[in-house]
């Protein structure tokens, strides 16, 4: 029993993990504890010593040492102030006017506010639970049908996890050792493409199924009479500065991303400000909620750090290697299992556990396989994002239930989110193969042949040494 131990320990902890996490009890308590447990077991099976503790303070004083993470409070807090300021509900409610006499244009307008607000606030809760609150009573009411309306709402929300500053890239970026500023100028056009995808959804539904988009009647077209472009322009302008002083700034490497998102979070106040909308109330609730999600990030990644220090400790790393890096296939196999696992995991776990647990024994492997981690990341964050998505679990479909009236039954908005999670699927075949939807926007780096090398230093002649034996009986000569 010993020595099967021993030889197992690595497959017995991970599936112990999943165990674990599938009971519900808390995520970073879990693996912090599995970690610590195991720990504890190899010890006493003399698997390792017990100075492999003694790391344990470095690893997590690593994870409060990250300037990626530092990046993850100051875009939350933008987001937030922002979603409570009213800045979705006016873009809906202009954004909406403006697509209203096309078959569709409601829907088309959630799309697109969806992107928008996923380049701004960058919370996938704040986005659909507004979207819910504003556009599914104004959809239904003008005829749309229950399961496109709640599918376009639940799915517009989820762009926030691939549409940068997404939470998702910073923490991918993180976990595979990448600059977070390359992760989101590889993530910028799929998720562009992506957002085409739902598009065209809609487009195809306005032309075969035009009785579920009907147009707005023209009597609720006339809020703003003529002056809608001027609506439209002074409701745009704020949001599109803002992202460009965020994202302009981080691709143009003006500022990292942590600047980009320190300065995102002051000209989201500056918008609540001018909104008239900034109180002590709003600043208390934003800055706690931030703190709120800013611990269950760090406590996560702390629990993590645990886990993989006694599964590395016990060869996991090894073992995955060798489950995953000798798939038939080469990279193609290796990037079908991988996905079909992640899609699988997606329906129990959500992404901050996929990205802190599954990643990171990933990135291992696929870069051994000569895979780059900006496109695999990317490619991950796109499967992770249905996470949101899947019924019967996703946390869209749960946010837009807390808001949905009483005639939109459960089962419609599962539904409706099925056709989501197809495109999904579909946008993670295109990136799979056509890499160079990521690739292309990153920098080429120089590869420098380290053979043909010179230094040269001006004002001094290198004459090499001799080491030559004297001739004999020759005396030696000290220098």
């Amino acid at each position: 029993m010993t020595e099967f131990l021993i030889a197992n320990m690595a497959p017995i902890m991970f599936a112990s993990m999943v165990v674990f996490l599938l009971t519900g009890f808390p995520v970073a308590f879990a693996l912090a504890a599995n970690g610590i447990v195991f720990g504890l077991i190899g010890i006493e099976l003399g698997l390792f010593g017990p100075q492999l503790f003694q790391a344990l303070p470095d690893r997590i004083y690593g994870v409060m040492a990250s300037e990626n993470l530092l990046a993850v409070p100051f875009f939350t807090f933008m987001g937030l102030i922002l979603e409570r300021s009213g800045m979705a509900e006016d873009l809906l409610d202009t954004i909406g006017q403006l697509f209203g006499p096309v078959r569709g244009g409601l829907a088309y307008a959630v799309i697109f506010v969806g992107a928008l607000l996923a380049a701004t606030t960058g919370v996938v809760a704040a986005s659909v639970i507004s979207m819910g609150l504003i556009s599914l009573p104004i959809m239904l009411r003008y005829g749309y049908d229950k399961r496109l309306a709640t599918g376009v709402i639940a799915a517009s929300g989820t762009l926030a996890q691939i549409i940068p500053p997404s939470l998702v890239l910073i923490i991918m970026a993180d976990q595979l050792g990448k600059p977070v500023n390359d992760m989101y100028a590889g993530a910028l056009i799929p998720s562009l493409v992506l957002t085409s995808l739902y598009v065209l959804y809609v487009a195809g539904i306005a032309f075969f199924k035009p009785q579920w988009v009907p147009a707005l009647p023209a009597t609720a077209r006339t809020a703003y009479g003529s002056k809608l472009m001027l609506r439209v322009l002074t409701t745009l302008l704020p949001p599109l500065m803002l992202i460009f002083l965020v994202l302009g700034t981080i691709f143009l490497g003006i500022a990292t991303p942590t600047e980009g998102g320190a300065m995102g979070a002051a000209g989201a106040l500056i918008m609540a400000v001018l909104r008239k909308r900034l109180d002590r109330q709003l600043l208390k609730q934003a800055m706690e909620s931030t703190a709120k999600l800013t611990t269950f990030v760090i406590f996560i990644l702390i629990g993590a750090r645990v886990f993989s220090l006694t599964f590395y400790g016990a060869e996991g790393h090894h073992w995955v290697e060798h489950l995953l890096g000798d798939l038939p296939g080469g990279q193609i196999g290796f990037l079908i299992v991988v996905n079909i696992m992640i899609f699988v995991l997606a329906f129990f776990l959500d992404y901050f556990e996929l990205a802190f647990i599954v990643v990171p024994l990933l990135g291992p492997v696929a870069e051994k396989l000569g895979i780059d981690l900006i496109w695999f990341g990317v490619l991950l964050g796109i499967n992770m994002q249905t996470s949101f998505l899947h019924p019967p679990f996703g946390f869209a479909l749960f946010f837009l239930r807390s808001v949905a009236p009483v005639s939109v039954k459960t089962s419609d908005i599962y539904w409706g989110a099925i056709p989501f999670v197809g495109i999904q699927i579909l946008m993670v075949c295109l990136v799979i193969a056509l890499p160079q939807m990521v690739t292309f926007n990153l920098e080429k780096q120089e590869q420098v042949d380290l053979e043909k090398i010179e230094i040269e230093v001006e004002g001094y002649e290198y004459a090499p040494p001799d080491f030559s034996l004297p001739a004999e009986g020759a005396a030696a000569q000290t220098p």
